[in-house]
């Protein structure tokens, strides 16, 4: 053996140098997502909504990973993440990284994005730029409207330093007794949006006027109506100073699954905490807060310096999202309305000329299904006409006897919901898992899971130790003197608001073998079925690690044997450690691999010997790429899947999903074009570099503009109108 072969064999794939740090990685993401908010090519008010999403998502990125870091942290923990650091080094890192994104969010909203509102008629003012008559309409509406809301809490030695509830605004004030010359410090915390909007309208007739520009709207945040008013809650003291802050505490529910008698009790208990919230683990300020107030701050909120950020200018942008409800379309991206499939266009004409259940002639859903899988691609197609339709078709059809339904997430008002109510209703056997610990909804689903139980649907609350994440509905159905099984396996939640935001896929098939493996997932989750294998699906935490690793294995062996090997795959993130040194050992063998990664991915491409065969680009667009699609070549015996599972150590491990195979030809070609449109892309996809970077592509001098999302809702057109 040769000694580069040698040292090439003797490579340690689980070494350090290899893996980009998680958090980090998350942060990249999010950057990406204040661009979309930077780019002149984006519509003002849709650049206006990436910069609240950029907001939000470090909102909940404090709440749930930097508050797991810093308990690491207390508890002395030093185990090491893939990358080699410790918890203590990704929170030095993490803010390192972050602060200037901080400051570029605000620079934008403030310097860039709140002048060209203004030139559209759109003016947020500061309360110092207001007329006479202006200040009087919102004095006017202080002591109306707001006034009675507020609460101001002193602080001093018989009144403690008050509770800070969670993402809240608050104005910290100081007065002094103007007969003592004594100060004092206190609190007045900011309604929420839920009690008044953030920001405060002035009437149309009171709105600044340009030129004969229409106002299309003027006023001022909530914050500084309240801050010019102070006089009204301290009578008789002077107001020193006022500064506004905010507090993000520890979020997540720390719950003993296994301690538990009873899941959703321990869940509601859970919430009530989590409504007053954990620790704090950040306070925002603004840049000109004076020592006194901000070491005031730190100190009762036992917060050290690297846990503050300072901001210029508003704080708690996520409300900008106020904005989008502005009528204002020329604004915004043009509107899309999802297409009906055009193999589901003649249920609907059905539906219009028999009533609800269409199904005189034998075009109703489940025909459609016995025909062939069906495959839909969401927001492009209809999630109301498919998902929606084909629960609510299966709820008042006489011949289906039971329904059975995995619930991650769903909408406040959810149609889906109710079909299962008006199932259940109809005599028909209903099964529902319910995810009461599905982040930041168990609250929703705790009220959807007591509502289906009212009418006698059976609601299962999940596995000890497990989040189901699957997406899967079975309907079985009695045909004549046959038992029929359908069903639906997708990669999005069962949610008609997401549907309209996310891209997903959702395969309907009556196929045998998936019927039966469906049939058995529900069994595992409800019953005590210890099942270990499956015909069809891949089922995690019981065999789906095992297979994707068989699966990158068989890529490489054809390629060591001379024949050809290829992998695509798209995902919102790629973190589990074993997998990513699978597809590094795959680089290794020449399989080319090409690879979608929305969010987090801890894979570095490009690594001489070790991922040179690797690509990795990440979309992002007006819908949030949601959709998992996982291609493998076989020396051209094709295979393709689809489900809810990333390449995450959560979803292999510690969570119940499924991953389908696609046997339909048609619908694979379909979904190897989709693959090849988003590679394509020019325009929203960004390639991630060695170094844990991405450079957004562009198109070249001569290159035509390639916009994938734009590519598909056009094919969706175009097949709606053959149709």
């Amino acid at each position: 053996m040769s000694k580069s072969k040698k040292t090439a064999h003797q490579v340690s794939l689980s070494d350090p140098q290899y893996y980009l740090n998680r958090e980090l990685s998350w942060l990249e993401f999010n950057r990406r997502v204040l661009h979309e908010a930077c780019d002149e090519r984006t519509p003002l008010l849709e650049r206006l909504k990436f910069l609240a999403i950029f907001g939000s998502n470090l909102d909940e990125f404090f709440m749930v990973r930097v508050a797991a870091l810093k308990q690491q942290v207390e508890a002395k923990v030093s185990l090491l993440t893939p990358d080699g650091r410790t918890p203590q080094q990704q929170l030095h890192d993490i803010s390192l990284s972050l602060r200037p994104a901080v400051t570029q969010q605000h620079q934008q909203f403030e310097q860039v994005l709140k002048p060209k509102l203004a030139s559209h008629g759109i003016h947020i003012l500061d309360y110092i730029q207001l007329t006479q008559k202006q200040r009087s309409y919102l004095d006017n509406y202080f002591n109306e409207q707001i006034f009675p809301v507020l609460t101001p809490l002193a602080v001093d030695p018989s009144h403690p330093f008050p509770y800070i509830s969670n993402l809240s605004l608050n104005l910290a004030v100081v007065i002094k007794n103007p007969e003592s010359e004594e100060e004092f410090f206190a609190r007045v915390k900011v309604p929420s949006p839920k009690v008044l909007p953030r920001f405060l309208p002035l009437p149309p007739e009171l709105g600044i006027h340009h030129d004969g520009q229409p106002v299309n709207w003027t006023g001022v945040p909530l914050e500084q109506a309240i801050a010019h008013n102070l006089e009204s809650l301290f009578p008789g003291m002077t107001i020193q100073e006022y500064h506004p802050f905010r507090i993000t505490r520890d979020a997540d529910l720390a719950l003993e699954e296994d301690e538990a008698d009873d899941l959703l009790l321990a869940i509601e208990q859970e919430l009530r905490k989590r409504r007053f919230g954990g620790s704090p683990v950040r306070l925002e300020i603004q840049s000109q807060t004076p020592e006194s107030v901000r070491s005031r701050l730190m100190l009762d909120l036992e917060l050290a310096e690297s846990d503050v950020y300072e901001v210029d200018g508003l704080l708690g942008l996520r409300d900008l999202m106020f904005f989008m409800a502005l009528p204002l379309p020329e604004l915004k991206d043009e509107p899309w309305q999802s297409v009906v499939h055009p193999r589901l266009q003649r249920i609907k004409e059905a539906r219009i000329e028999q009533g609800a259940s269409g199904a005189e002639d034998g075009r109703d859903f489940f025909a459609v299904i016995r025909e062939r899988d069906l495959l839909v691609h969401h927001p492009y197609q209809s999630f109301s006409t498919s998902v929606v339709n084909f629960i609510t078709h299966a709820a008042h059809d006489p011949g289906v006897l039971a329904i059975k339904m995995t619930l991650y997430r769903t909408s406040g008002d959810s149609p889906i919901v109710n079909a299962l109510i008006d199932a259940a209703e109809n005599g028909k056997q209903v099964s529902v898992l319910v995810e009461l610990k599905a982040r930041f909804d168990e609250e929703n689903n705790i009220y959807w899971a007591r509502r289906l139980e009212r009418v006698g649907v059976h609601v299962v609350y999940g596995l000890v130790g497990l989040k189901t994440h699957s997406k899967i509905v079975l309907v079985v159905r009695r045909e004549h003197d046959r038992i029929m099984r359908y069903v639906h396996i997708g990669t999005g939640n069962y949610n008609p608001k997401t549907a309209r935001l996310y891209t997903d896929f959702g395969l309907f098939s009556c196929r045998e073998e998936l019927g039966a493996d469906v049939t058995d997932v529900f069994n595992f989750l409800t019953g005590y079925s210890r099942q270990k294998s499956y015909r069809q699906l891949l089922v995690a935490p019981v065999n789906m690690r095992d297979r994707f690793v068989a699966l990158i294995h068989r890529e490489m062996d054809h390629v060591q044997n001379g024949l050809s090997g290829r992998i695509v795959a798209k995902m919102n993130s790629l973190v589990d450690p074993q997998i990513i040194a699978t597809l590094y050992e795959a680089s290794r063998a020449k399989v080319q691999i090409d690879l979608i990664v929305r969010g987090v991915c801890c894979l570095r491409p490009g690594l001489k010997d070790i991922s040179e065969n690797i690509r990795i680009i990440s979309i992002v667009g007006r819908f949030l790429e949601h959709s998992r699609i996982f291609y493998f070549h076989n020396n051209g015996e094709e295979e393709i899947y689809i489900g809810s599972a990333d390449w995450m150590g959560r979803n292999l491990d510690r969570r119940v999903e499924v991953i389908t195979p696609v046997r339909e030809p048609d619908i694979a070609k379909d979904l190897q074009e989709v693959l090849g449109i988003m590679m394509a892309d020019n325009r929203q996809a960004w390639e991630l570099q060695t170094d844990g970077s991405y450079i957004q592509r562009s198109p070249g001098e001569d290159s035509p503009e390639s916009h994938s999302q734009k590519i598909l809702m056009s094919m969706a057109l175009r097949s709606n109108s053959i149709a």
